[in-house]
């Protein structure tokens, strides 16, 4: 499976991380499954993706409002976050994703823009061996309005002054992409675990 980018010449390449650099998701999926089964809270898989890029935050806020539960967001973050964490020895990267950052490293800037805590980004790439391809890391801690706002892209498109019309944006998810366009920026869509076959 190849990328096909759109045309044009990019100043700069913003990726998202999970799901579009690492491919995470199946990981996430069972840290986020083993840690809600404590609280006796389903979480299903379509869902799971559907919300792709969304803050842990929201995404245990919304399940309480759901499932009429009480779960106690922060304990429930970081519970979930650890058993991620623990899940990272084996993590990979996404080949496709990967070989333009190696085509291009060195010629534009690159920025990570995550719906994932700072910390959790930087724990991924560092797995990868790919932390210092990055100029700048945004993630949800650095931003207020999450996909499908554009907030997180504005941002490290200014981090790495250059212009959003000059910016293409790699994601993974429709929260992704929709906020990609609403920055005003070329974008292209990686394809799902389940789309390349991997799942």
């Amino acid at each position: 499976m190849k990328l096909k980018l759109p045309a044009g010449a990019f100043q700069a390449y913003l990726f998202d991380c999970d799901g579009t650099i690492a491919d995470s998701m199946p990981l996430h999926y069972i840290a986020w499954k083993t840690t809600l089964a404590e609280w006796n809270c389903t979480f299903d898989e379509d869902l799971f993706y559907a919300w792709g890029g969304k803050p842990c935050e929201e995404i245990i806020s919304t399940l309480n409002r759901m499932n009429g539960l009480e779960m106690p967001v922060k304990a429930v973050e970081h519970r979930k976050e650890n058993m991620y964490f623990d899940l990272l020895p084996q993590l990979k990267a996404i080949p496709e994703v990967v070989e333009h950052i190696h085509a291009q490293h060195g010629r534009i800037p690159f920025a990570v823009v995550s719906g994932g805590r700072h910390s959790s980004v930087v724990r991924s790439l560092t797995a990868l061996h790919l932390l210092d391809r990055f100029e700048t890391i945004v993630g949800a801690d650095d931003y207020v309005n999450s996909k499908p706002a554009p907030d997180g892209f504005l941002l490290a498109a200014e981090r790495l002054g250059v212009e959003p019309k000059d910016c293409l944006v790699f994601e993974d998810t429709d929260l992704g992409i929709r906020a990609a366009t609403a920055a005003g920026m070329a974008s292209v869509k990686v394809p799902s675990p389940q789309e390349r076959g991997g799942a």
